[in-house]
């Protein structure tokens, strides 16, 4: 069925679903080579730590992406289909929802390749003030 006008929060939401796995994609892309590369033997007691110790820092900063995607975004995920079933399809909470999932790809991107902490948790603030501003939306609706 293709996104019609009554359904316009369900693009934002596929939109980050596939760029987390676009995410996991680029993770294993540098992580199995490296692993390989470095000669880490996988078996059931290593820890993530001690994989990583052995991987350049650089090379798991896709892996540290990854795992961000599936913290907060959940958040963004159930306001969002709390605002569709709300039937809260405004043009603000629409762009609000583009907006998040733009400032989750930039965020991604800017730690996956060169990792500026004060630069990323600034994207990482901002993604944060629009998915409040979200949930709020959907809390004046609810309340």
């Amino acid at each position: 069925m293709p996104l019609t006008a009554s359904q316009p929060l369900l693009g934002p939401l596929v939109a980050l679903n596939l760029w987390t796995f676009g995410m996991e994609a680029w993770m294993y892309a540098l992580r199995l080579p490296a692993m390989s590369k470095y000669g880490v033997t996988p078996h059931p007691g290593l820890t993530k730590a001690e994989i990583n110790s052995k991987i350049p820092r650089h090379l798991q900063f896709p892996a540290d992406n990854y795992d961000h995607l599936l913290g907060q975004p959940t958040q963004f995920y159930a306001v969002t289909v709390a605002l569709a079933l709300l039937s809260d399809d405004s043009p603000l909470s629409v762009r609000l929802a583009w907006g998040y999932v733009g400032l989750r790809v930039l965020h991604s991107l800017v730690q996956a390749t060169r990792n500026p902490i004060m630069i990323r948790f600034q994207i990482f603030a901002a993604s944060s003030v629009v998915l409040l501003a979200m949930t709020v939306r959907a809390a004046m609706v609810v309340f």
